[in-house]
């Protein structure tokens, strides 16, 4: 066998882009798995209230200022509005697979699921983490330039799609809504929603430079915090008997729904660190929200806390699969 310079050319690239990914994953490692691991022992050693005060602090302030500062060094491309479309798209696709195979369980085994376990596992296949976890792996994995999308996608798309989607199968399956002006209020005064409309009017507006990096600082600092707050919440999860019917889900939201949308995403002119965005946004766990719609709506709460927690495990071996294929 003869090797060209051509080849070996190749190969070195090859082998450098691989190290590449390789040192790049094993920093996001590093850095997620540290934060989530400090939450975590927080999380067993601090009142429970801890977790609930610092979350309001993230939900109503450092969300809406890090979107500010995220849009401001974003590129917002024509072609931006794939992102939620494509959103909506992988949480209709995960819901129709669910369905599928809750069916296909109820016709081998013989045996029908309860109606708030069927909405659980439809929940835990559609909605995905997009926020909290999402954001940090896009900023570590792409960088800033592209983090518009995840924005649009988690905004626009998987938020939409929780609160609406996902709140009507919840109450179908359900105890029923007990409060519908209490949604649609919790709706429209997200300050994460505010603060992208607001983003999108200050992009243009020049500030001090000292302002900027502060903002930028900020904006950092309730990223870290967010990790924080996940392992805070992974400490009081306590639950994995559900762990089989769980599987089912896991494979929907975390492998089948990106694989079948991302080999469909350069049809639409989606290619490079665009598509790398919205696949890692389609292959993100199941979303927190799915614990707090089961509760809120009589589901099947021990599989929703089961699937988060078997979801941000799942995710340290599906996430360089994903950068590899893609």
């Amino acid at each position: 066998m003869h090797w060209t310079k051509v080849d070996v050319t190749g190969s070195i690239l090859h082998l450098w882009f691989l190290g590449a990914i390789l040192t790049n994953l094993l920093e996001l490692y590093v850095k997620l798995g540290g934060l989530v691991l400090v939450g975590f022992v927080l999380g067993r050693k601090l009142p429970v209230t801890v977790p609930t005060r610092l979350g309001q602090f993230i939900f109503w302030v450092g969300v809406p200022i890090s979107i500010v500062s995220f849009l401001r060094q974003s590129s917002l491309s024509g072609q931006i509005w794939i992102a939620p479309a494509t959103a909506y798209l992988a949480i209709l696709l995960g819901a129709f697979l669910a369905w599928l195979g809750i069916k296909a369980q109820a016709y081998f085994r013989n045996t029908v699921s309860e109606p708030p376990t069927q909405a659980s596992l439809i929940l835990a296949a559609m909605l995905g983490n997009t926020g909290y976890l999402g954001f940090p792996i896009t900023l570590a994995m792409v960088g800033k330039e592209y983090f518009a999308w995840a924005l649009f996608y988690d905004l626009l798309g998987s938020f939409p799609g929780t609160y609406g989607l996902g709140v009507l199968l919840a109450a179908r399956f359900g105890g029923g809504v007990q409060n519908h002006w209490q949604i649609a209020k919790s709706i429209l005064i997200n300050p994460a929603l505010w603060g992208f409309g607001f983003g999108l009017l200050f992009r243009q507006v020049t500030i001090p430079t000292v302002t900027e990096f502060w903002l930028e600082k900020f904006a950092w600092s309730s990223v870290a915090l967010s990790l924080v707050l996940i392992g805070m919440r992974l400490a009081l999860l306590k639950s994995w008997r559900s762990l089989p019917q769980v599987g089912m889900s896991l494979g929907i939201k975390m492998l089948l729904v990106p694989l079948i949308l991302g080999n469909i995403l350069p049809v639409f002119g989606i290619t490079g660190a665009i598509a790398k965005v919205i696949i890692l946004q389609m292959a993100m766990p199941p979303a927190f929200a799915t614990l707090v719609i089961a509760e809120a709506f009589n589901l099947d709460r021990d599989l929703a806390v089961t699937a988060l927690a078997a979801g941000a495990i799942v995710l340290l071996v599906t996430l360089p699969v994903w950068l590899w294929l893609f």
